[in-house]
């Protein structure tokens, strides 16, 4: 029974977590705790566990007597989350290349392999996993008790707004992301061959490819978030 109970509770988590970051459940959204405890045959404390866990890697937000919804986008995020992201991905990228060891490039390849599968016949929703795994492998490379928790919120909401450029509307789009996937194959690379200093770069190089795509959804023009990348280039 603890077993049964177990395995129902990784799907719940696996299943909210997949529908999260594809944006099946919209940022704000109300969690129905009644109906994924009827869904997922849990009561309501291994329910609650699964939603504590949630919570705490930022993917639902928790309301005292008002249950729980999945973490807002909102403007204030999203500044931060341009702000923010070129230096995390750069820091991260440069510990990765000092710290991966052989069966974590393995399986980054692996997931590379994934994601080049989803660029040629895969959906949407395939491609923003593949990419998000990837990236998630590169932060467990970098062995940071202080980054890790970072990136994972901010690989939250690269992938929930990232659904847009894992969709191209136009051959520009098409060909960047053709491009995310050369640079991807280069960060296994430099990883790899330990270069830390190309790896930070790189992910550099990576993040404005996504950037400016993703601005063009998401962003009002008034705000500057190229501050970011200038000033993480700066500190590479």
């Amino acid at each position: 029974m603890k077993h049964d109970a177990k395995t129902r509770k990784k799907r719940l988590y696996d299943t909210l977590r997949q529908e999260i970051l594809t944006m099946e459940r919209e940022p704000g959204a109300d969690i129905d705790e009644v109906t994924l405890a009827e869904a997922f045959g849990l009561s309501r404390t291994p329910l609650r566990e699964v939603l504590q866990q949630l919570a705490g890697e930022g993917y639902i937000s928790s309301r005292e007597n008002r249950g729980s919804r999945v973490a807002e986008l909102s403007h204030q995020t999203l500044r931060d989350f341009f702000l923010t992201a070129p230096m995390i991905y750069s820091a991260v990228s440069r510990l990765a290349a000092n710290n991966a060891d052989a069966v974590q490039i393995a399986d980054l390849k692996k997931t590379q392999s994934d994601f080049k599968a989803a660029l040629k016949g895969g959906s949407i929703k395939e491609r923003t996993l593949a990419n998000n795994r990837f990236h998630e492998i590169i932060g467990e490379m970098a062995r940071s008790i202080y980054l890790a928790p970072s990136l994972q919120r901010l690989l939250i909401d690269h992938a929930r707004i990232g659904m847009t450029f894992n969709r191209p509307q136009n051959d520009r789009m098409a060909a960047n992301l053709a491009m995310a996937s050369q640079q991807h194959d280069a960060l296994i690379d430099c990883i790899e061959s330990g270069d830390e200093q190309a790896a930070a770069e790189l992910a550099i190089e990576h993040w404005n490819l996504s950037r400016d795509q993703i601005e063009m959804f998401v962003m009002p023009q008034s705000l500057d978030t190229r501050m970011g990348a200038a000033t993480a280039t700066k500190s590479a």
